[in-house]
C-alpha cells in the first residue's frame, strides 16, 4: 500500500493551515471538527473563514508564509494556489519530520485527507491515495454494500487517464462530471467485471468524443424528510453527493446536511415566521443564477418539497428560465412523524380519510375552511400550527367537532429530540401552557390518536 491508514487524535494539538481561500475554509472546518488548535497563515482570508476562526477563537497570522510559523505544529496543511509556496511548506515540514498535506498534490504530501463518514465513535475513511478524489467521494455513498476488490483497478485506470482528462477539459466542473460519468457508468462496470482493456478503450473513446465546453447547470429539488437521516432515499443521497452547491432550509437537520458532498458550497436559506434569511423570490432567482453558472445545485427541503414546501414555486421559476431540474420526493412530516409517534393516519375502525392542512397561510392568518375539517372518520394534520394551536382548537369546536376529540402535538418528530403530547381539543392548550416547545411541530386531530398508547415504539 502507498499510504498506511491512521486515525489521528488532533484534540488540542497545534495545527498550521496556510491559505485563506475556499479550499482553506473547507480544511479549517474539518480540522476544527477534530478539535485541533488551529493557526491560519495568509496575507488575507475570505470573510466566511474569518467568521469561523473568530467563532472558534483560532489564531490568525496575517502574513506570507515563513518557516518560523511552523513552531510546534503537529500537522501542516498547505492550501494555497502558489506551487512554489506549497513546495516550500512541504520541504520545511519534511526537514522537521512533521506530517504535511498539500491540497490536491499527493507528491508534496506525506499525509492525505480521506473521504470521511462520521458516525462517532465509528469513523469510516476512504482514500485513493490522491489518484482519484472523485472516486473516493463516490465510494463514500456506497459503503452500505461490500466494496469489490475491482475498485483498486478502477483507481489505477483513473490515475492513468487523470493527466489526459485534466489537459482535455479546461473547466474543473466538467472534469468532475466526466469522471462521475466514468466511475458510475458502464466503464466502471467493465473494470469490476475484470475487462480492464475494454474499459480503457471505452474511456479513451468517451474522452475523444466529449467536447471541452462549460458544463450545463441543473437543479435537484430534494425532499430531506422529517429529520431522521435514515429516511432519505438512495436517489436523494446520490444527488446530494454530486452537487456543487447545496441550498438548505431551517428544517433540514445537521446530520442530513453532513451527508452532502463535503466540498460543496453550502448556503443557508431558512425561514422562520416573519424572519426570512432570503425572500422566496430571491431564492428562486439564486437557483437560476447558480445553474446558469454551470453548477449542479441541490435544493434541500425538509419533508417533501411538494407538500407545503413551496417546491412548485421554485421549479416554476426554473421552467420559466429553461433550467433543467429533477424532483426527488421526500417523506412528508405527516407520514414520518405520525409513524414515529405510533399514530396511524388511517385505520379501518377510526379514520377512512386524512387531510393535510397548513396552520400558517400566505397572509399570516389561519382562516381555514373549518366546516370541511369537521367530518366523521377523518384525520386532520396541521403543519406549522404551533402558534395558532389555541385558535385551531377553538375553531374546530365551534364548527362542530366534539371537545373530547383526541389530539396530538409532535415536536421534532423522527429525531432523538422527539416529544409527543396527547390531549383533547378542549384541553390541549392547557396541556402545553407550561411547556417549552421547539419547532418543527405537527398537530394530529382525530380518533386515531387513541392508538398511540398501544402502538408507540420510538423513544
Amino acid at each position: 500500500m502507498d499510504f498506511l491508514p491512521l486515525f489521528h487524535n488532533l484534540q488540542g494539538q497545534d495545527v498550521l493551515l496556510v491559505g485563506g481561500g475556499s479550499i482553506a475554509l473547507r480544511k479549517a472546518r474539518l480540522l476544527l471538527a477534530s478539535s485541533a488548535k488551529l493557526t491560519v497563515v495568509a496575507p488575507c482570508i475570505n470573510e466566511e473563514l474569518m467568521v469561523l476562526l473568530t467563532k472558534h477563537q483560532c489564531h490568525y497570522i496575517q502574513a506570507h508564509y515563513h518557516e518560523s510559523h511552523i513552531a510546534n505544529s503537529l500537522l501542516i496543511v498547505a492550501a494555497t494556489n502558489d506551487l512554489l509556496v506549497n513546495q516550500h511548506i512541504s520541504n520545511d515540514a519534511r526537514l522537521r519530520r512533521i506530517p504535511v498535506n498539500v491540497v490536491d498534490n499527493p507528491a508534496l504530501s506525506t499525509v492525505i485527507f480521506p473521504a470521511i463518514i462520521d458516525r462517532s465513535p465509528i469513523i469510516v475513511a476512504v482514500s485513493s491515495g490522491g489518484k482519484s478524489p472523485v472516486l473516493a467521494r463516490l465510494l463514500r455513498a456506497k459503503l452500505e454494500t461490500l466494496l469489490p476488490s475491482g475498485y483498486a483497478k478502477l483507481a489505477k485506470l483513473a490515475e492513468k487517464f487523470r493527466d489526459k482528462v485534466k489537459q482535455h477539459f479546461s473547466h474543473v466542473e466538467q472534469r468532475r462530471i466526466f469522471w462521475e460519468k466514468v466511475l458510475q457508468g458502464a466503464i466502471s462496470e467493465q473494470v469490476l467485471a475484470g475487462r480492464e482493456d475494454q474499459a480503457e478503450k471505452e474511456l479513451q473513446q468517451l474522452l475523444d468524443n466529449t467536447q471541452d465546453q462549460p458544463p450545463s447547470g441543473e437543479v435537484y429539488l430534494v425532499g430531506a424528510g422529517p429529520g431522521d437521516p435514515d429516511l432519505l432515499s438512495f436517489r436523494a443521497l446520490r444527488l446530494m453527493q454530486q452537487a456543487d452547491v447545496v441550498l438548505y432550509d431551517r428544517l433540514v437537520t445537521p446530520e442530513i446536511i453532513d451527508l452532502c458532498r463535503r466540498d460543496a458550497d453550502r448556503i443557508y436559506v431558512g425561514k422562520k415566521r416573519n424572519n426570512h434569511t432570503l425572500p422566496q423570490d430571491d431564492i428562486n432567482l439564486l437557483l437560476v443564477n447558480l445553474a446558469k453558472q454551470g453548477k449542479r445545485v441541490v435544493r434541500l427541503k425538509g419533508g417533501d418539497p411538494f407538500i407545503f414546501g413551496r417546491g412548485g414555486e421554485e421549479i416554476e421559476t426554473l421552467a420559466d428560465h429553461n433550467i433543467a431540474f429533477q424532483v426527488v420526493p421526500g417523506i412528508t412530516a405527516a407520514s414520518g412523524c405520525a409513524a414515529y409517534a405510533g399514530i396511524p393516519l388511517t385505520h379501518r375502525d377510526y379514520a377512512q380519510s386524512v387531510r393535510f392542512v397548513t396552520g400558517h397561510l400566505k397572509n399570516n392568518t389561519i382562516d381555514l375552511p373549518w366546516q370541511e375539517l369537521v367530518a366523521k372518520g377523518q384525520t386532520v394534520v396541521f403543519y406549522m400550527g404551533l402558534i395558532g394551536l389555541p385558535t385551531i382548537c377553538q375553531q374546530l369546536i365551534q364548527h362542530g367537532q366534539t371537545p373530547d376529540t383526541p389530539m396530538a402535538l409532535i415536536e421534532q418528530g423522527t429525531t432523538q429530540a422527539q416529544r409527543v403530547f396527547t390531549s383533547t381539543l378542549a384541553n390541549m392548550p392547557e396541556t402545553l401552557a407550561n411547556k417549552t416547545i421547539q419547532a418543527p411541530t405537527l398537530i394530529i386531530v382525530g380518533e386515531v390518536v387513541k392508538l398511540r398508547d398501544k402502538l408507540a415504539w420510538f423513544n
